[in-house]
């Protein structure tokens, strides 16, 4: 189970990634020292998103969003370094850690609604599902995987 709530959590970080416009290199569920896995943005090239800070956060919350989709709860250890980035994100945007604690509550609710789309969420398993046979897909397997089931839906 954990392997297959891991493949959900990068999954939910690369489909995020790309509907923000970031260039995804490559999803894994390979651990390393101190990840289960991990999903490579392209440093640089995105298309011009209206407030990267938001996109940021929203990228950071989705692996732990769509983890919780499956396992019915939010798994915050294992999201610990993901919500470290997006407090510092929300402080430097709210100023104070009551109204900074209030945005990250609005751009999770924000990330569940993008994800519960039909086609989104159609991409995340398929994603999940690769991930679980392969350990590691490919950016451009991931784009295929969100253009296909957005086509669907």
């Amino acid at each position: 189970m954990r392997k297959e709530l891991t493949a959900y959590h990068e999954a939910g970080h690369a489909v995020m990634a790309l509907l923000m416009g970031r260039s995804v290199q490559k999803v894994s569920i390979i651990p390393s020292q101190n990840r289960l896995g991990a999903v490579t943005i392209q440093k640089g090239r995105s298309k011009q998103v209206q407030d990267k800070l938001e996109a940021e956060m929203l990228i950071l919350l989705a692996g732990m969003a769509a983890e919780g989709r499956i396992s019915g709860q939010y798994n915050l250890q294992g999201a610990a370094q993901d919500l470290r980035m997006t407090e510092k994100l929300a402080m430097s945007r709210a100023g104070n850690a009551r109204q900074a604690t209030k945005l990250i509550h609005k751009m999770l609710d924000k990330t569940q609604h993008l994800l519960s789309s039909k086609g989104t969420w159609a991409a995340v398993k398929a994603i999940a599902k690769e991930l679980l046979e392969h350990e590691s897909i490919s950016g451009r397997a991931a784009k295929h995987h969100l253009e296909l089931a957005q086509s669907k839906s």
